[in-house]
């Protein structure tokens, strides 16, 4: 196998567990059975591996997005995948934003990648708001958003309905502002 996306991998599972800056090399590594050196070789350093997972989370995310393919309801198809996601992955909160928490004045290019995927997302969101309602809606998408990002937090402390409830509240959303338009 890959060492690199072993290393990887192991390190995702480690993160998501114990937290970025709370772990030691030695429990980052433990999962693919690297070694220190293998971390630098690949890496350059633990900054560098904490950035790879992020970029991989990421890219695992966006790609279960677009495996979803064409539906008829793009919106709630985004909120499909995070119960699907929630069901393989547990539900701990985004990773994603709880880098940026951990890194916050520490490492600026954490907070910079966390940034930049928070923006591709929200892209992808305007993307699939418009393709439903045929116009760009700023305000909507934000909506849509924040419905999103709160479902994920939620999800940590209470359970998966949340999702749900989440999805409807965005069809609400979509719906009013489709009536809006007529």
């Amino acid at each position: 196998m890959n060492k690199r996306y072993d290393m990887i991998a192991g390190a995702d599972l480690a993160f998501d567990a114990e937290g970025f800056r709370g772990i030691g090399v030695d429990g980052i590594l433990a999962p693919s059975g690297a070694s220190t050196r293998t971390l630098y070789k690949h890496f350059g350093s633990r900054d560098g591996l904490v950035l790879a997972v992020l970029e991989e989370r990421h890219r695992a995310f966006m790609a279960r997005l677009e495996a979803g393919g064409e539906t008829a309801d793009p919106i709630g198809a985004l909120f499909d995948a995070l119960e699907q996601w929630l069901v393989e992955r547990g539900a701990r909160g985004c990773m994603l934003l709880r880098a940026r928490s951990e890194y916050a004045g520490a490492n600026a290019d954490v907070v910079a990648l966390v940034r930049r995927q928070k923006h591709e997302f929200e892209a992808e969101i305007a993307a699939r708001v418009k393709q439903v309602l045929g116009r760009v809606d700023a305000d909507l998408t934000v909506q849509v958003w924040l419905l999103f990002e709160g479902a994920t937090a939620a999800a940590s402390v209470a359970d998966l309905s949340v999702v749900g409830a989440a999805k409807r509240a965005a069809a609400s959303l979509l719906a009013a502002a489709g009536s809006r338009e007529r």
